[in-house]
């Protein structure tokens, strides 16, 4: 909807700008969880579908930090225990979920050897630290292993709440510190010592795992929501090109890198611009269609589901998994993360009770975080591996 003077109409916000509910945002979300489940399930001409990961990072800074400065300009400051506790319901419900669930599949069908290697997986994992974990031992993420973890794709979520950890604290230092007019300045700062240090420190796997390679992505959402209000303007025929040509771009870059391109670095630099440009734009009429906001709903918990799901299948079965098979078990993720959604996700982020009690909130927490640490301690305790003289036993699903 457009004005005469070819601005967008009030009645539709700017991207940046919307305090509401954005379907295009959830369109988005769609976009980037395909591109990463397709890498994954191997899906020939999507080489570059990990980028779905980079899309992630720069809409979790985008929307997080719209909803910070929202509650900036309305009470003046910002409340630490309230955002860690909306992470809290919104992050670690379905995150524990699925790290038991992972673990105890993964000692029923990979063995006890294998199973006690993934427990200390597990345990990094549900401290959000995956990544320093997977860093260190070498793992190569976009290198085709036999043996990579089912959890290996929590290293993304350790890096989003490692960064959550120090940007909101520094919002608070800088609003008590009286200089509220140069956070934007700060996090430019940052966002370009972060730049160029995963430019210039291309060491592979840590530089693909560290949050300091990593943060410029985060923060380049945090910088798109600072200039929300300013993103009215643009014209609306502007507005859709730029949402146009930025959701292409994030399609040539899945569809042209692979796992030779130098990543991240410069070659990071296409999708998140592209994710800029989308949201910068909003993309409603390319992105808001029902069945990409269903899915988008769906894209944390899909995340969560889709790796270990295929992982576990692979391993177990011994060797290259058909094409329908493979479809086969992205659709039970799909149906896992669905489930997941209504029982878990939303009960749990939408409880009054919860949303009323930062106690009970951080309480539930703390068992969410401890229950996966437990459940390792005691696979691994009970675990045959303990006892001297067992031989392992691998299931296997595609021979006796």
């Amino acid at each position: 909807m457009t004005t005469a003077a070819g601005l967008r109409h009030s009645t539709v916000p700017a991207a940046a700008g919307s305090t509401g509910f954005r379907r295009d945002i959830e369109g988005l979300r769609a976009v980037a969880v395909l591109l990463v489940v397709l890498f994954h399930a191997g899906v020939p001409g999507v080489a570059g579908g990990y980028i779905g990961v980079d899309v992630f990072f720069v809409i979790s800074g985008f929307l997080i930090t719209s909803v910070m400065l929202r509650e900036v300009r309305r009470t003046g400051g910002l409340s630490l225990i309230d955002f860690y506790a909306r992470r809290a319901r919104r992050i670690l419900p379905a995150a524990a979920v699925v790290l038991v669930a992972t673990l105890l599949a993964s000692y029923h069908w990979l063995g006890f050897l294998r199973g006690d290697e993934i427990a200390g997986d597990v345990g990094w994992s549900a401290l959000f630290a995956a990544n320093f974990r997977f860093a260190n031992t070498g793992l190569d993420y976009l290198a085709s292993q036999g043996a990579a973890s089912p959890v290996q794709h929590f290293w993304s979520l350790a890096v989003e709440e490692q960064f959550y950890l120090v940007w909101p604290a520094a919002i608070v230092l800088l609003l008590w510190l009286g200089f509220r007019w140069a956070i934007g300045y700060w996090l430019a700062a940052a966002v370009v010592a972060s730049l160029a240090y995963g430019v210039l420190w291309q060491t592979g796997t840590w530089s693909y795992f560290s949050p300091f390679s990593r943060a410029w992505e985060i923060g380049a959402g945090c910088l798109l929501a600072l200039v929300a209000t300013k993103l009215d303007r643009i014209p609306h025929r502007l507005a859709t090109a730029m949402a146009g040509v930025g959701l292409a771009l994030i399609v040539v870059s899945a569809l042209t890198f692979d796992e030779t391109t130098t990543f991240p670095g410069y070659a990071a630099g296409l999708p998140v611009i592209a994710t800029v440009m989308v949201l910068a734009g909003r993309g409603d009429s390319l992105l808001a269609t029902w069945p990409l906001v269903w899915l988008g709903r769906l894209s944390y918990s899909f995340y969560l589901w889709h790796w270990p799901v295929l992982i576990i299948a692979q391993q177990a079965y011994g060797e290259m998994l058909s094409v329908v098979t493979r479809a086969a078990l992205v659709l039970a993720a799909l149906g896992l993360a669905a489930v997941t959604f209504f029982a878990v996700e939303e009960p749990i982020r939408r409880s009054g009770r919860l949303r009323r009690s930062h106690v009970i909130t951080l309480s539930l927490a703390a068992w969410l975080i401890v229950a996966p640490l437990a459940v390792a301690r005691w696979t691994t305790s009970t675990s045959p591996a303990a006892e001297p003289g067992h031989a392992e036993y691998t299931p296997r699903l595609g021979a006796p």
